[in-house]
């Protein structure tokens, strides 16, 4: 019984494939913690590595998706019995210079034991992107039940204000993003619980994910955001050093 395809429990990573550097090893620890907490088999860190060079071969700067497929027992509450891994390799998306973001009609739950892992149960994440593309906008920042920000679709909030940068907190219901922990460990970006205001009155946010890195948010709901170009440069700049491209 293909577990995944049945009932969409399986764990996947999202790489921007650079060769073997510390950004990979982040999104290791990830998927073995997430496989840990979940109660199901995760290959070592030797078989992750295999996996993804024999597939993307001497490419480099492409998109890895690499999958756990959890195969077992029929009935729905049973623990996978073995997983099987699959690699996906494809050219990355181009990097918009700046984003718009608006709100998600859907919300979390602080105590959502799902969002905190990156799971191929993904329908929610989906619904809040369409929404965000039929609205004209780039993505949808979404709430929890305690009216605080998370997260958007597929990528974390960064937000600068007076110097500091902060991220809503784990406790807020989110996953915390490989990049977003660069940035927390390079930066110090701090956590904090922050409303919808917190975002309107910041100097700036962007958004981060592993493959478009750190983006300026030029639009927010119904007002422009300033992006400030420096701390938009120390974040890249915190991102290649962990994850260098080609070359240097």
């Amino acid at each position: 019984m293909n577990r995944t395809t049945q009932f969409g429990e399986g764990l996947f990573e999202t790489i921007l494939w650079r060769g073997e550097t510390p950004k990979l090893r982040i999104h290791y620890e990830r998927l073995r913690n997430s496989a840990e907490s979940l109660n199901v088999p995760c290959p070592g860190y030797g078989e992750f590595l295999r996996a993804i060079r024999e597939k993307a071969g001497d490419r480099k700067d492409v998109y890895v998706k690499l999958l756990l497929v959890y195969e077992g027992g029929d009935h729905f509450a049973d623990v996978p019995e073995m997983y099987r891994i699959e690699v996906i390799v494809k050219q990355t998306p181009p990097v918009p210079d700046d984003v718009s973001l608006t709100l998600s009609p859907y919300r979390r739950h602080s105590e959502d034991p799902i969002c905190r892992h990156k799971t191929t149960s993904y329908l929610f994440n989906i619904l809040v992107r369409r929404y965000a593309k039929e609205k004209g906008f780039y993505d949808a920042i979404i709430l929890n039940e305690k009216d605080q920000v998370t997260e958007c679709s597929s990528s974390n909030l960064v937000v600068l204000r007076k110097n500091r940068l902060y991220t809503p907190p784990k406790e807020a219901g989110l996953l915390w993003g490989t990049t977003l922990e660069v940035l927390t460990r390079e930066l110090g970006v701090e956590e904090r619980a922050m409303t919808l205001r917190d975002l309107l009155e910041a100097d700036s946010v962007f958004i981060t994910n592993s493959l478009i890195g750190a983006v300026g948010v030029s639009y927010l709901l119904d007002r422009r955001k300033r992006v400030d170009g420096e701390v938009l440069k120390d974040m890249k700049s915190a991102i290649d050093k962990l994850n260098p491209p080609q070359g240097t």
